[in-house]
């Protein structure tokens, strides 16, 4: 605004020694001219839009004009003084720094609500001495704020566990099953149990049908428990939701092993998360690119997937590795170029490299 005011008066002294320069008759035709275009200027309904570097000149201007001839202003005089008590006020006017503490910074907050978050069963005073351990300084009523903001609910109080705390932590005795189907080309409907395993991501095909009844629910859940009566750690814990196909006769087979059946809550996909994802893989990468026609076509597809599954796709939550690891050869990375060959599945479908011995 200063530079702006400066440059107007600049331009008006120009102005003013350039109308001394000239003849007396010129100056009062120049005025006359001036006078009846602010009559002009007067008669529009619209207000004229003044910059604040305008307002200014002109307060500044009407100091050196008498009273008597203020009537040359296209404003009147109480807006002159008006502008005149602004440019004084804001001459006058200090910064002031509003009452109250100073606001939290976005990286502190950011912190706390990271604390808060990875340490649900920390009260206030716990996580701002955490942060204290580490040169922060926030009080515990900062806390309590921020986490109510953040709509984290009140802290201190004890937390329940997780579903995902839960499962984490069992992951290596947990497994879970689920159904899903398939419709062939002659519009029939097939059933495809299946059965996963939460730490490895192994999948266990159990069987598919056209009728999953009880009889044979309970057949595919023996043939499972005597494949895993095998393995070196016993399982605990079977997911499954509320399917009526699952029956009682089915989780008997399960308890009579030592495992306990966790049912799901009702609509909610989430919490046997590991086997709704292997169902939208499987459905992504195979199914969905496939016409089946028969039920035998639909078991060869996917005794064929779930083998490429276990034991060569790369898994994200395993760090890129598959459920069964294949052995590798030991080779430099200008003689593993050279010798990587493709294998071809369902048809080209599926391609999996690998190795030529």
């Amino acid at each position: 605004m200063l530079a702006s005011l400066l440059y107007v008066v600049l331009r008006r002294l120009l102005q003013l020694v350039a109308l001394c320069s000239r003849s007396q008759d010129f100056k009062e035709l120049e005025i006359v001219v001036l006078r009846h275009e602010l009559s002009i200027l007067r008669r529009q309904p619209g207000r004229p839009t003044l910059r604040p570097a305008d307002r200014a000149f002109l307060a500044a201007a009407s100091r050196f004009l008498p009273r008597t001839r203020w009537s040359s202003f296209f404003v009147t005089p109480e807006t002159l003084l008006r502008w005149q008590r602004r440019l004084v006020a804001r001459r006058w006017t200090y910064p002031r720094r509003s009452p109250g503490r100073p606001a939290i910074g976005g990286e502190v907050r950011a912190l706390v609500l990271r604390v808060a978050r990875e340490n649900p069963r920390s009260g206030y005073q716990r996580i701002a001495g955490e942060l204290a351990g580490r040169a922060i300084s926030v009080s515990a009523t900062t806390v309590r704020k921020l986490l109510r903001e953040a709509g984290l609910g009140p802290a201190g109080e004890p937390a329940g566990l997780s579903w995902r705390q839960f499962l984490r932590g069992r992951a290596q005795s947990m497994l879970a099953c689920d159904f899903f189907t398939v419709d062939t080309v002659g519009m029939r409907r097939l059933h495809v149990l299946f059965f996963i395993e939460l730490e490895s991501r192994r999948v266990h095909l159990a069987g598919c049908t056209e009728n999953p009844s009880g009889a044979w629910v309970a057949q595919q859940a023996r043939n499972l428990a005597w494949s895993l009566t095998e393995r070196a750690s016993p399982l605990r814990f079977l997911i499954h939701d509320r399917d009526s196909k699952l029956t009682d006769a089915f989780d008997e087979v399960f308890r009579a092993e030592g495992i306990s059946i966790i049912r799901t809550p009702v609509k909610a996909p989430k919490a046997n998360a590991f086997a709704e994802r292997f169902v939208g893989t499987i459905r992504r990468e195979c199914l969905d690119w496939m016409l089946i026609f028969s039920r035998r076509l639909l078991e060869r597809a996917l005794r064929i997937y779930v083998e490429h599954y276990n034991g060569h796709r790369p898994h994200r939550g395993l760090g890129l590795v598959p459920p069964e690891p294949r052995p590798l050869l030991r080779l430099t990375a200008r003689e593993h170029a050279g010798r990587v060959r493709r294998r071809d599945r369902l048809g080209g479908l599926i391609h999996e490299y690998g190795v030529a011995a």
